[in-house]
């Protein structure tokens, strides 16, 4: 069964043998995983075990956890860390039999960053959604962010007006950590009343996760405002101007290397898979290379040199505002 975290509160009312919680958003992930062991705990788990996936595990000590009863037989928690989301033949196999001989009275919750669609089509993956429940969290953005910071909110005591809402939203960029900080700190300052728009302009710091990735991501995909809005804070939280340089030039040559191999007749798909494209990415990727041409791309590449060698003082200029240039010259994405 798979479920989404607002969906899970309702279904611990009965528990179920194994929990795989899967994503990329900590802090949902840490609470879904949380709300699992306390379901646990008050249904009369009181023993936990601790298992981290690190080089070198014996998938045996699974085994042998699930095999041992604790000293006072009480029912048990399994907790499988998977940090690199796969659990290579040994892990797999090891986790299709604990599924096809449950033991009796041990609960096992496995937590993993967020996996592949291909993985998900595995067997031993298959298999732990007929045995139990995977649960995968999703960074939240959009009315998706809205609803659940007015969740989050509310579930404090909080009463934040529309507009209110809205602006956290847009300050923290679906960072939910800094989210719960700030809401957190709202309740300290302002208690039930109700928060107006201003008193969350005054009280909540720009926790946006500014970073070149993000920035790269926005300029793909035509978001030139938002681009804008991450190359300053980039500027201004001090990152060098070489590494923001490198992501972008490193896009740039990307493109026109996917835009050649496809002019060449190569399968697109397997030009995705060459140049390390999956999912999303693939996508965002694949709606630029349709929106651009290769003149652009080399006239965007004679700007990422013009920054370089302003960077180096080899030529006069401000290499930042070189960098906005180059930013700009990618198309902007029409909306209709």
């Amino acid at each position: 069964m798979r479920l989404n975290a607002e969906q899970l509160a309702g279904a611990l009312k009965q528990l179920a043998p194994v929990y795989f919680v899967t994503g990329d958003e900590p802090l949902q992930q840490g609470e879904v995983a949380d709300a699992i062991r306390l379901a646990a705990k008050n249904a009369g788990y009181l023993t936990r075990e601790v298992l981290s996936v690190e080089t070198g595990f014996d998938w045996g000590e699974l085994s042998l956890a699930a095999d041992s009863l604790s000293l006072f037989a009480d029912k048990k928690i399994i907790d499988l860390r998977l940090p690199s989301g796969k659990p290579g033949t040994d892990g797999a196999k090891t986790l299709i039999n604990y599924c096809q001989r449950l033991p009796e009275d041990t609960l096992l919750l496995i937590t993993a960053p967020k996996i592949t669609g291909a993985t998900l089509k595995t067997k031993w993956c298959q298999t732990l959604d007929q045995t139990g429940v995977i649960v995968q969290v999703w960074p939240l953005d959009g009315v998706a962010l809205i609803q659940w910071l007015q969740r989050r909110a509310q579930k404090r005591g909080l009463q934040l007006a529309t507009d209110g809402i809205k602006l956290l939203a847009s300050r923290i960029e679906g960072n939910l950590l800094a989210a719960a900080q700030e809401i957190e700190k709202l309740y300290i300052l302002y208690g039930d009343a109700t928060i107006s728009k201003q008193a969350v302009e005054q009280a909540v710091a720009d926790s946006a996760r500014f970073d070149v990735f993000k920035l790269t991501d926005c300029v793909l995909a035509g978001r030139m405002g938002r681009a804008i809005k991450i190359l300053n804070g980039l500027k201004a939280e001090g990152i060098a101007a070489p590494v923001v340089l490198w992501a972008l030039a490193r896009e740039t040559r990307m493109l026109i290397n996917i835009k050649i191999a496809i002019s060449e007749g190569q399968n697109k798909e397997l030009v995705f898979k060459n140049n390390r494209l999956w999912d999303k990415r693939k996508q965002l990727v694949n709606a630029t290379v349709s929106r651009i041409t290769i003149q652009k791309l080399q006239e965007i590449l004679l700007q990422c040199a013009k920054a370089d060698r302003q960077i180096k003082g080899q030529e006069q200029g401000d290499c930042w505002e070189t960098l906005l240039s180059l930013c700009m010259l990618f198309p902007v994405k029409t909306v209709r």
